[in-house]
């Protein structure tokens, strides 16, 4: 992370040692793990919902997808269907049958 090799960290702990004492640096050496465990899990948090936001844009897409192809499907099938004549009450022509009767 900051590339601090172990010479570094002995060089610090001494100047810690002797700048905080001997008293008050496991106090302090607490309360920065609890401050970076906190930060830790605020991060994973951030990532989680990140993540769901991530899903739930794909599945928002996959729905606005899927409705359309449904849509078109649709069109296509009205556009494919033969346009139905409006029921007269009459059986259906046929070349040998005779003529239907007008109506004025």
């Amino acid at each position: 992370m900051f590339n601090i090799g172990m010479p570094e960290l002995i060089v610090i702990m001494i100047v810690a040692l002797i700048v905080i004492g001997p008293a008050r640096l496991p106090e302090l050496a607490r309360a920065i793990g609890k401050g970076f465990a906190e930060f830790r899990r605020a991060m994973e948090d951030v990532k989680e919902e990140l993540e769901i936001d991530k899903i739930k844009s794909g599945a928002d897409e996959m729905k606005e997808s899927l409705l359309f192809s449904r849509r078109q499907g649709e069109e296509e099938e009205k556009s494919a269907a033969p346009e139905k004549k409006p029921d007269t009450g009459y059986p259906p022509e046929t070349p040998e049958s005779p003529p239907r009767p007008e109506n004025h």
